[in-house]
């Protein structure tokens, strides 16, 4: 082990954060650090909003399903998937650019994603909490337009950043051996039903008891309705094709 990997297994969700703000020095360092991921063919197809208007944050905490820390944390990041600069970009040289491929979705997504997680780790690493906000795709026309995004950008996720005021446990992740697979896939039942004793105890125990639930009913609720149908149509909205 070493200190990078025993800080990425230390990994949790903070929602709950003090009143101490980040400098707005660290805050570009933890910037500068997420563009140096990975980038699909230096694309770098990303932006982030940095959502400083209080009445914004309040607004996107509503959109986001009534959660509060979006408007509580120091501060709050949201990621937007941007083929918008680089398509211009070709553009300027001549290039007769083709718009909306299905491909520049998946590479702007991953990106921005890829960018994220560096932003994430480095905030950690400066003893910062993080916590991913899914939540704004439940509305991601009416993020678009508070933060005046454009054709070819949308939004991916938000995040809140702050000094942490809990220390919540570590979530449990599946077996290694569910994850890893020699050569080919194979089925990981017994992993799964394995994990779900472990998460039935977790569950258990951070509850005082009183939450009898496990990872495999956790997903219900993502798996037994349609969860976010307005997705595609946003995107394609956005100028995102999916050629």
């Amino acid at each position: 082990m070493n200190p990078t990997i025993e800080l990425l297994k230390s990994h949790r969700s903070i929602r709950k954060f003090t009143e101490q703000k980040i400098s707005h020095e660290l805050l570009l360092e933890l910037i500068r650090a997420g563009q140096s991921a990975a980038t699909s063919s230096h694309v770098q197809a990303y932006s982030v909003i940095h959502v400083k208007n209080p009445a914004n944050r309040k607004k996107i905490a509503e959109l986001a399903g009534g959660q509060a820390y979006v408007a509580d944390a120091s501060d709050f990041l949201v990621f937007c998937a941007d083929m918008k600069r680089p398509t211009e970009a070709s553009e300027s040289t001549g290039a007769n650019v083709v718009r909306g491929m299905t491909e520049q979705l998946l590479v702007a997504s991953v990106d921005t994603a890829l960018m994220a997680q560096n932003v994430a780790v480095a905030a950690e690493s400066e003893g910062l909490g993080i916590c991913y906000i899914g939540g704004i795709r439940n509305d991601p026309q009416a993020v678009s337009d508070l933060l005046g995004l454009p054709e070819h950008v949308y939004p991916v996720f938000g995040m809140c950043l702050g000094y942490p005021a809990q220390t919540p446990d570590i979530k449990p992740r599946l077996p290694v051996e569910a994850i890893l697979k020699e050569d080919y896939y194979d089925e990981d039942h017994e992993q799964v039903a394995a994990f779900d004793d472990t998460m039935q105890r977790y569950y258990s125990e951070r509850s005082g008891g009183t939450k009898d639930t496990n990872w495999s009913k956790n997903l219900t609720p993502l798996f037994d309705t349609k969860l976010r149908p307005h997705m595609r149509d946003f995107l394609i909205e956005r100028g995102f094709k999916m050629k």
